[in-house]
């Protein structure tokens, strides 16, 4: 993982789903370039684990177990976090279900469409309302939010993970300008397949699927995700909101 040394000196990062994947190779690299990285988690055992990996690394990291579904415990630890350190300059919005995959939607059931919203769309809307405001303190912040290729053109037979997602992009879009002439951006980042944990849980003719989508031939890696993201979220991008960042592969060319 190539490191920039100090890009995030003394600044205050919240990733969620920080516990594995993307949003753990996230933190990751936030922390080693000098980040104070709130990990929040849905997994309490864990995101501790990952906290501890992080500080026997030297890095600043606390783990936080949290329902981002729940709109009182994301604004209370919200709240504490940026409280304790005095600011809050970056949240990363990694947090996500796929849902059911090789599906179609008369056979998709309703509670888990919903399911895979609440987790994905709410959650998103959440984490940017409560920490928006304090980024507004300093007139300066960075909030990135994970969508995904399947929001732009949409993934036959996972019908509520596409769904989500491209929500999540007019999210984006909406709040980015709302607050474009604050010192505060907010961009989305959306992949197509990577490589982490989650795509175990996919059905496999579905992640062949996406694959094949992919001109390069091959799924990302968790350190491309971690390099882009973490340029979004840095000072130097500076002209940049309510944009959808393409990471594909070559399978999204717009």
């Amino acid at each position: 993982m190539p490191v920039i040394e100090n890009r995030f000196r003394d600044q205050v990062a919240i990733v969620t789903g920080a516990a594995s994947g993307i949003g753990k190779g996230i933190a990751l690299r936030l922390a080693a370039e000098g980040a104070h990285v709130a990990l929040f988690d849905l997994n309490a055992e864990a995101v501790q684990q990952t906290a501890a990996e992080f500080v026997a690394h030297g890095y600043s990291a606390e783990g936080v177990a949290i329902d981002i579904t729940q709109e009182a415990q994301v604004q209370e630890a919200v709240a504490r976090g940026a409280e304790h350190y005095g600011r809050l300059d970056i949240m990363v919005n990694c947090a996500g279900i796929v849902g059911p995959s090789g599906m179609p939607i008369a056979e998709y059931e309703t509670a888990a469409f919903d399911q895979v919203l609440n987790i994905n769309l709410r959650g998103s809307f959440l984490m940017t309302k409560y920490t928006i405001p304090f980024m507004l303190q300093r007139n300066y912040g960075r909030v990135l939010l994970i969508a995904s290729i399947s929001g732009k053109d949409g993934n036959p037979n996972m019908i509520g993970y596409s769904t989500s997602k491209a929500a999540v992009i007019g999210l984006t879009k909406a709040v980015g300008k709302e607050y474009s002439q604050t010192g505060v951006t907010i961009n989305a980042l959306a992949p197509a397949a990577i490589h982490t944990p989650m795509i175990d849980t996919i059905n496999p003719a579905q992640v062949e699927y996406m694959k094949a989508r992919i001109p390069m031939g091959r799924l990302g890696t968790v350190d491309e995700v971690a390099s882009i993201a973490c340029w979004i979220v840095s000072p130097e991008a500076t002209f940049n909101t309510g944009a959808i960042f393409d990471l594909t592969g070559g399978r999204a060319v717009y």
